[in-house]
Order: structure tokens, then sequence, then C-alpha cells
């Protein structure tokens, strides 16, 4: 039997949720070259990727994070999965914007946060980690405990490995970005020689520079 991790991989790549263009890079926002896009939004569509993603971050919390109180979505990409997962274990939920609001009551948070809930945090895609630990904060910055934080896929970055040590944060994900490259190349997604770029790209995605980038549309 698969082991979630690459069933996982297997669908995002199925879907284009992921994006694999070794020989053809797309330029993120952030100016960063890349071989590689992920919208994981796109699961959303999909019934029953959408429902095997549920159950196995419930399943995820169930196991590592007992303790949980109350469910926290990172907005935009993980606000409607958090939602999901927190009507399965039955918790409650609120998800956290990337800034405030600049009308009303100007919230950072959206939903009914008591101080002292011990949470946990649901994102959809970690990069830098630099947005999901700024939820983080938010979420402790509320009285409240942040048990963990549970992804979809991350790209392992070292600089977001580091960034999550040393705010003693607990992060666990589905699948991620050596596994996929695994099942790309298993599944003749990419051919076995891109598999040096696509290596090479993840140890310092900031400085890579390949022959030629075509801007995302």
């Amino acid at each position: 039997m698969k082991q979630p991790d690459r069933l996982l991989a297997e669908k995002l790549l199925q879907i284009s949720a992921i994006k694999l263009q070794p020989n053809n890079p797309f330029t993120w926002a952030s100016g960063w070259n890349s071989p590689i896009y992920t919208d994981n939004r796109k699961v959303l569509s999909y019934p029953d990727i959408r429902s095997f993603i549920k159950v196995e971050l419930s399943r995820m919390i169930l196991e590592n994070f007992p303790e949980a109180e109350a469910i926290a979505g990172v907005a935009t990409g993980a606000i409607a999965m958090g939602a999901l997962v927190a009507d399965v274990l039955n918790l409650s939920y609120v998800y956290v914007r990337s800034s405030p609001k600049d009308h009303g009551l100007e919230n950072l948070i959206e939903g009914n946060l008591k101080p002292n809930t011990k949470v946990v945090v649901i994102e959809d895609l970690i990069s830098t980690g630099g947005s999901s630990l700024k939820a983080v904060e938010a979420i402790r910055n509320a009285g409240c405990e942040v048990v963990g934080m549970c992804a979809l896929f991350s790209y392992q970055f070292p600089v977001a490995v580091k960034r999550f040590r040393d705010a003693n944060v607990n992060l666990l994900t589905l699948s991620n970005y050596t596994t996929m490259i695994d099942v790309a190349a298993e599944t003749n997604y990419i051919h076995p020689d891109d598999l040096t770029t696509l290596e090479e790209w993840r140890k310092d995605p900031a400085n890579w520079v390949p022959s030629a980038a075509e801007p995302l549309a």
C-alpha cells in the first residue's frame, strides 16, 4: 500500500496543483527563479482529493496533537481546508489573516479564540516559513498555545527548517518536495536527468540561476 505522502504527491501532480518545468522555469513574485509552481487551492475542486487530505490531516492531528482544542487556518490558502478539518474533529475554528483588516474591528484573527486555548495551525504550503510563523505569532499574542502546525506540502527549504526550529514550532506535513520529485521521476512526469536540477534548486532557491526563466502568467 502506498504511503499518504506518495499518494498526495501523485494527486497534486495529476491535477497540476504542482507544476514542474525544470527546462522552462517560473519566476515567483519574490523574484526567485523556480522549476516548480504550487497552487494547492486546486484540491478544493476535487471531492476525492479534498476528502483524502481532510481525513489525513485529521488523522495526523489526532495522532500527534491529541490535546488540540482549536484549529486555525492560515489565509488564504488554508482557510477552507482548516474549516473542513475542524469539522471532522468537532473543534473550534478560526483563521488568521496575513494583515489586520483596515476597517471595523481591524481583526487579525477571525473567529472566537479564547485565551489559553491549545491550537493546531493548518497551512497549505510551506516555503520559507515566514507567513506561516506570522500566523503562529498572532495566535501566541492572543494568549494561546500553538501545539503544532500541519501542512499539505513543504519545499523543505533549509531556511524554513531553521525558522520553525528557532520558533519552537512542531511542523508536520502530509507530503514534501523530496517525495514529490521521486514520484515525478517514477511516473515519468519528468526525465531522470532533471532530478539534479530539481535537487540543486531546493538547496539554494534564492540564488538559483537557470539558463532561461519565463515569468509566471
